[in-house]
This record gives C-alpha cells, sequence and structure tokens, in this order.
C-alpha cells in the first residue's frame, strides 16, 4: 500500500506558528478590550476571528507560504502573506458589518485584533530568517551528500534559501579515486553503509547526473531504503537551452518535466478571455469597414470575398486563416515563378515588395491591414490569438529547421514581437526566428498589450507594411 506524500513539503512549524499567532493575537485584543469594559458578545466575535484565521490560512497555503520549498526572500514573503492579510481582513469585516448582533461597541475587539495581527506577522517574518525560531540541531536531520563536491554548490544555495532544515555531515566521492585524490570527502560511496552507521544519518542526497548509470544508484537508493534512511535524488540531467522544469507525479511515478512555454493554466485562462473580449469588440466595431471592403474587393476583380488558406496553428496543427482577398484568384499558382524574387533571406517565407498578383483594393487593404480584419473570427473561436507569431503555411514549415520549428509552439497572432518591430523591413528569417522566440520566452500578459499598442501605432504610421 501506497502513503500519500502530497503534504510531504509542509512546513508543519509554519503552520502552528500561524495557529498560535492567531490565537494570541484573539486573547490579547478580547483582555485589551476588557480591560476598558466587559464586551456583551464574545461568541459572534471570536467566530469571526476564526473565519479571519481560516481564511488567512487557506491563501498562505494557496502561495506556497506553508512549502519548506519556498525561496525565502522576505519583500516576496512581506507581500504574500500581507495579501493574505487584507483579503482575510476584507472578508471578515464585511461579515462584522452584518452580524447585527454586536454591538458596535464592541467591535473595538476586532480592530485591535487586526492590529496585534499584523505586527505579529510582521515580527515572524524579520525573525524566522535570523534563526531566532529555527528548529534545535536535536531535531534537525543528519545529512550526507553523495557526488562532486563543487556539483552540489549551487543546490546548497538553494537550500539556504528555503526553510529546508539539515545538518550537513559531510561529502561522500562517487570513486575511490577521487575520494583519495580530493580533499573535502569523508569518505567514498563504496562505504557507504559504514558512514550511515557512524554518523547517524537520516537523510542520503545522491547527485544524478546525465550518463550515470540508473543501476549504479539503484543499488545504494536499495540499501538506504533497506536501512530506514531516506534517500533523495538531485535531478541534474539537464543543462541548458533556458528551459524551466518543474516536478510532479502520477501515482508512484516522479516526472520532471521540462519547457519553455511559461504559459500555466492561469495564464492560458487570462490569454483566452483577453482574446475573446478584444476580437467581439473589434467584430464589432470594425463590421462597417468590412462591409464596404467587401463591397470593394467585388467590384474590383472577379473572385471569392474572403481568401480562406490553410496554415500551420500551434504545435503544427491545421487551420483556415480568414482574410480579404489582396490577389487575383490565381495567385497561389503564380508564386512558383516568383520565387527567385523573395526578399526573405533563406527561401522559408515568402514576400515581394512589388508583387503583381496583388490587385489595386488589394494594395490599399494591405497598406492599412484591413485584409488583416477576417482573422477576428478565428480569434473568436480560438484557433489565433490576438498577440503570438504569424501562422506560417503548409510550404514554409516543411523548411523549417528542428530550432525554427518552436516558433510555432505556441497558438498564433493576429500581431507579435516580428510585425511591431518592422514587418517587412526585416528580410532575414532567422531574425523573425528570434524576435518570435523572444516573445515566447519573455511572455505575460503586460507584454501582450504593450504590442497591442505599438500594433496600433505601427498601423496608424504605416510602418513595415507592403
Amino acid at each position: 500500500m501506497n502513503h500519500s506524500n502530497k503534504n510531504a513539503n509542509t512546513d508543519l512549524r509554519q503552520i502552528e506558528m500561524d495557529i498560535v499567532i492567531n490565537a494570541v493575537a484573539l486573547v490579547a485584543s478580547l483582555a485589551l478590550c476588557t480591560f476598558f469594559g466587559s464586551p456583551s458578545s464574545i461568541l459572534p466575535l471570536a467566530i469571526i476571528g476564526g473565519v479571519f484565521t481560516t481564511i488567512f490560512m487557506f491563501v498562505c497555503k494557496a502561495a506556497y507560504l506553508y512549502n519548506i520549498t519556498l525561496f525565502y526572500y522576505k519583500d516576496r514573503v512581506f507581500r504574500k502573506v500581507f495579501g493574505a492579510y487584507i483579503l482575510a481582513t476584507l472578508i471578515s469585516l464585511a461579515l462584522l458589518l452584518f452580524a447585527s448582533s454586536v454591538p458596535k461597541a464592541d467591535r473595538c475587539w476586532f480592530y485591535c485584533f487586526l492590529i496585534i495581527d499584523a505586527v505579529s506577522f510582521a515580527d515572524k517574518i524579520l525573525l524566522y530568517r535570523n534563526g531566532k525560531m529555527r528548529n534545535s540541531a536535536g531535531s534537525t536531520p543528519r545529512v550526507l551528500y553523495v557526488g562532486k563536491i563543487e556539483r552540489f554548490e549551487k543546490f546548497k544555495t538553494f537550500i539556504d534559501k528555503t526553510n529546508i532544515k539539515h545538518q550537513l555531515v559531510g561529502y561522500v566521492s562517487m570513486s575511490e579515486h577521487r575520494f583519495h585524490e580530493e580533499e573535502g570527502y569523508i569518505g567514498w560511496l563504496g562505504e557507504l553503509e559504514n558512514l550511515i552507521r557512524e554518523n547517524h544519518i537520516d537523510q542520503v542526497y545522491i547527485m544524478q547526473r546525465h550518463g550515470d548509470q540508473v543501476e549504479f544508484s539503484q543499488n545504494y537508493i536499495d540499501m538506504c531504503v533497506t536501512m530506514g534512511v531516506t534517500v533523495k535524488l538531485v535531478m541534474d540531467l539537464y543543462d541548458g537551452g533556458g528551459a524551466y522544469s518543474y516536478v510532479s507525479s502520477v501515482g508512484t511515478y516522479p516526472v520532471i518535466t521540462y519547457h519553455r512555454i511559461s504559459f500555466n493554466v492561469t495564464d492560458k485562462m487570462l490569454k483566452r478571455i483577453m482574446d475573446f473580449i478584444f476580437a467581439f469588440f473589434a467584430i464589432i466595431i470594425s463590421s462597417p469597414i468590412m462591409l464596404v471592403t467587401a463591397i470593394a474587393i467585388k467590384i474590383d476583380s472577379p473572385g471569392p470575398i474572403l481568401f480562406k488558406q490553410t496554415r500551420v496553428g500551434q504545435n503544427g496543427r491545421h487551420f483556415k486563416i480568414l482574410k480579404f482577398r489582396s490577389m487575383y484568384k490565381d495567385a497561389e499558382a503564380r508564386k512558383a515563378a516568383l520565387m527567385a524574387q523573395n526578399e526573405i533571406e533563406g527561401g522559408v517565407m515568402f514576400k515581394m515588395k512589388d508583387d503583381p498578383r496583388i490587385t489595386r483594393v488589394g494594395k490599399f487593404i494591405r497598406k492599412t491591414s484591413i485584409d488583416e480584419l477576417p482573422q477576428f473570427f478565428n480569434i473568436l473561436v480560438g484557433q489565433m490569438s490576438m498577440v503570438g507569431t504569424r501562422p506560417p503555411t503548409l510550404d514554409e514549415v516543411e523548411k523549417y529547421k528542428m530550432d525554427q520549428w518552436r516558433r510555432i509552439s505556441i497558438k498564433p497572432g493576429l500581431t507579435g514581437m516580428w510585425q511591431v518591430s518592422g514587418r517587412s523591413n526585416i528580410d532575414n528569417f532567422d531574425e523573425i526566428v528570434r524576435l518570435d522566440t523572444e516573445y515566447i520566452d519573455k511572455w505575460s500578459i503586460g507584454l501582450d498589450i504593450k504590442i497591442l499598442f505599438k500594433t496600433v501605432l505601427v498601423v496608424l504610421k504605416h510602418e513595415g507594411s507592403c
């Protein structure tokens, strides 16, 4: 039977301290108010105090403040703690406002509680990292680090920023040769059992590097587990590429995830909401322009009003992109004959300044970007985003190198970093990829809004259009 470890990283001492702080604040404020006059409604006030404590601790838990792996930077912790404090205060004050059974004269008790609580939590944050509220040495796990000393330096730096508490007994070399040749080791891996016995070890950290034999590590993991000693594998299997990583689990299997896309579930939801709202109102506002454009295209040249083309979306998915037709209806058939005049280096994308396939109306709607307006419908149904990377054609993607594929690792956009950096003025595809991947790596809602504002300015000035 497997025991759940979902709360293995929970810092119980922090939870205990917060419960004690809230309880002391409740009692102290009650005593203070009693000194000036006995309150007539203790129970309702105590209930509201309990509600405050529950909300506060729930928000702290959601913000990972009770996780021992949280990097303990005072400014970040202050922001998270007082964010939880403010939310709990507002909800509690709202309850107090509607609590008709609590006389106004007695409510000073709760206000005192809030003041004492705020001061107490500020003191806790300041004192905790100074060691005044740490565990005693007797209850701190005794630990061995197995692996090269220099490889543990960065790991130790991270440990010191968290609330993980352990007493490092010493380093154990992976090989007998290194143990005898280099200083700093108390033994080598072949002596691990004796080292555990002699040094009363509680935990062993093993640095698992790329290329290390899994069977090699497994033998020593089995040894420690058999002896009842906790083993922790420090997974240093991948280095470089600027990838983010996190560890999760599926059943009893630990899963390490490496990724370059920074959108989490909340980010995706916010981006989708913003896309829907922008697209919805853009369609309403631009509908008169789209109606006039449709009539002009129909009068100017034979063929459909809308140009529908299969484009490549996120991670190679196909969808039909919508644009106002700005070329003659045989434009695709004539493209091959014009490839020699392609202005984009590398031959992956095609762009030509004086493209003979463009109609008279097409030149105007391209210059003003009116031809892009139907893509708001692509955005509305979720095929595209307001901001992203421009969706390439099928033949373009077939020519992509491995590192160029990353530009389609997110949902394509109506505008993006490349477009606001001088669209047709950039004639190097590698530079386009660089700008697109820079957007992917630096993405935020704020960056999307900034790009949208820049896009409006670019369109109004007709910069980079052709």
